[in-house]
């Protein structure tokens, strides 16, 4: 059964049968949980995603990214580190990039001789920075269901993505040079150039929305309605790759996949209402306290808890029913709301890569052709990284709240 519909039926079934609560508060409280104004964001950074991915951008990164660490070992594989990289900080989203890069980069590792398992790994595991490296919708509803700075976690997302889009090129590198992968010829700075302004039309949607959040130009929300006209003008108008009669083929699918995500949204505003209806966060944080559990054994266990649930559940779902029953515990730890916002979706990232409901792979698998079994072995590389990488990050916050500190964001 769908997750929305289980959570929704069993809240309902409980409210009704087992509190007295009114069934116009319920009602109430599904109309106020969803006119947030941050929510808007979600099917705009959706249809930025869809816009960027049916054009002709994700080609354009490639190249640009396969010109600047092609010459290296592995050249094909690590520029598809990059690229995704690149993609990720415009779509927001882990499977929009997987497609996005895996559909034109993985026939050519083919090609030039790559075993099909090495590149579908690549793709799997760099596609998951969709969802970390800003803009992304998972961040977003975190922000929705804790109530904290959408515009913070962007800026604090940034860090944290650069050091495992390199932690995962080392780990490419690596394995490249292991096996003696080939190479691309080293590009000429004219070639560098040629492919930066090819390029930099969808790269500028970057600056468009990390800059215009940090300037104050405008909101998150803003900045994902901006994403998807500038997207639309880009995709449209200027590189000509999506003709105006596909465009509402693109505006379907967003809506699809948003009204799929907002009803998610929609049942888990319900459970969050239960949880606080029945005190459930506050029980759970009390009794954290009351045994002395220090914030190191806390978040060892939160880590081990949404690994698990990344591996059964998907990452909006988690989010929306783990982060209304964990956040109370924060404060009373001294645990910073934005870090913890990074850990959890780092964790959804991991998820998208751990079978048997890891998305990327299923994503990876319809691109490759490899079956998912397959799949689960080839990321496994990527996989201990990436959770060095989660380690590292649960451990020393400064890696994720330095750069929201130095831009005077946060005390």
């Amino acid at each position: 059964m769908p997750i929305s519909i289980s959570l929704g039926l069993t809240v309902l079934t409980y409210l009704f049968t087992m509190t007295s609560v009114p069934i116009e508060s319920v009602a109430l409280k599904l109309f106020t949980g969803l006119e947030k104004f941050e929510i808007m964001a979600i099917p705009f950074f959706i249809l930025a995603g869809n816009f960027l991915t049916h054009g002709g951008v994700a080609q354009r990164m490639i190249t640009f990214a396969t010109t600047l660490v092609g010459h290296w070992h592995g050249g094909l594989a690590l520029g598809g580190v990059v690229a995704c990289a690149l993609f990720a900080a415009v779509s927001g989203s882990s499977p929009a990039t997987v497609v996005a890069i895996g559909s034109i980069l993985l026939p050519a590792m083919v090609r030039q001789g790559f075993p099909r398992p090495f590149g579908a790994g690549v793709i799997s595991s760099s596609g998951a920075l969709g969802i970390l490296i800003p803009p992304s919708i998972v961040m977003v509803m975190y922000a929705v269901s804790t109530n904290t700075s959408v515009g913070k976690l962007f800026v604090a997302g940034v860090m944290p993505g650069l050091l495992l889009a390199f932690m995962l090129g080392l780990t490419t590198w690596v394995l490249a040079r292991r096996n003696g992968y080939p190479r691309l010829p080293r590009a000429s700075l004219a070639e560098v150039a040629r492919s930066f302004g090819a390029s930099v039309w969808g790269l500028m949607l970057i600056v468009l929305v990390i800059g215009g959040i940090y300037s104050g130009l405008f909101t998150p929300t803003e900045a994902a309605a901006m994403s998807a006209v500038y997207a639309f003008v880009i995709s449209v108008f200027v590189y000509k790759d999506l003709r105006l009669v596909q465009v509402p083929k693109v505006l379907l699918d967003s809506a699809n996949m948003s009204a799929m995500l907002l009803y998610i949204i929609t049942n888990a505003i319900l459970f969050s209402f239960l949880l606080t209806y029945e005190n459930i966060p506050q029980t759970i944080a009390e009794w954290f306290i009351h045994r002395d559990l220090s914030a190191w054994v806390f978040l060892l266990g939160i880590n081990l808890l949404l690994l698990i649930a990344g591996c059964v559940m998907e990452p909006s779902s988690i989010i929306l029913i783990l982060a209304p029953l964990t956040f109370p515990i924060l404060g009373k730890l001294g645990i910073d709301p934005i870090h913890f916002g990074i850990l959890m979706t780092i964790n959804m990232e991991i998820g998208m890569v751990t079978p048997p409901v890891g998305l990327n792979l299923y994503v990876a698998s319809g691109v490759s052709g490899l079956g998912v079994s397959a799949l689960s072995r080839a990321v496994m590389p990527w996989l201990a990284a990436m959770l060095v990488f989660l380690g590292l990050v649960t451990y020393v916050p400064q890696i994720s709240l330095w750069l929201p500190r130095m831009l005077g964001m946060m005390e």
